[in-house]
């Protein structure tokens, strides 16, 4: 399965010089989040893959321009071709706002989705906003990870963590690839893609 990972700033490689040709072949796309809507419905429109999302913290605007087309996974675990995915989008909270959480409101959300997680037994592909504590994140509030989402890949070993937040461009301490246990680390910053079935994403993906 072919997975195009976006995040944080819409790439131009596929809105301004957008060619239908760039998407043969992707099965799932995955929003991390703070994406333009309009972008997301333009992705949908040219692909039959389904089109995945959690919202970022600049995100508010989905709720009068919803992405169409397009799955909202926040607090789901949706299932494509027998791969189980886990959205929980939002950042930490630093500023009153939508799609901000502190670590305890993160871990509630967690707990509410615990007859879910037992029910498909875990989950395969975690997918965030905010990145993981101390997991290529930064030491100012905004930019902090959450704690939880480190105890949720220890006890599920799901085998990806897609998240964005953390541009690439703030400085080369943010990796495009890293890895956590048996867990592989994806910041999906811009665009992404890899193979589900990969054995080693930064070798193979694009």
């Amino acid at each position: 399965m072919k997975i195009l990972a976006i995040a944080d700033v819409e790439s131009k490689y596929l809105w301004d010089y957008f060619e239908k040709s760039k998407l043969e072949g992707i099965d799932l796309i995955i929003s991390c989040g703070d994406l333009d809507p309009r972008y997301l419905s333009f992705l949908a429109t040219f692909t039959s893959a389904p089109v995945l999302y959690v919202h970022g913290n600049h995100d508010d605007k989905y709720e009068r321009i919803p992405p169409e087309g397009c799955i909202c996974i926040d607090d789901k675990i949706y299932v494509h071709e027998g791969v189980r995915i886990l959205g929980l989008g939002g950042s930490m909270r630093y500023k009153p706002g939508e799609h901000q959480y502190t670590e305890w409101e993160m871990r509630r959300r967690v707990f509410k989705l615990f007859p879910k997680l037992v029910w498909r037994r875990g989950f395969d592909i975690l997918v965030t906003h905010a990145p993981a504590y101390q997991l290529n994140d930064a030491r100012d509030l905004p930019h902090q990870g959450f704690k939880i989402f480190l105890q949720l890949i220890e006890k599920y070993h799901p085998k990806f963590f897609l998240h964005g937040h953390v541009h690439m461009s703030y400085g080369r301490q943010h990796k495009r690839y890293d890895k956590y246990m048996d867990t592989y680390v994806i910041n999906a910053f811009d665009r992404c893609v890899f193979e589900f079935e990969t054995e080693d994403p930064e070798k193979d993906g694009q």
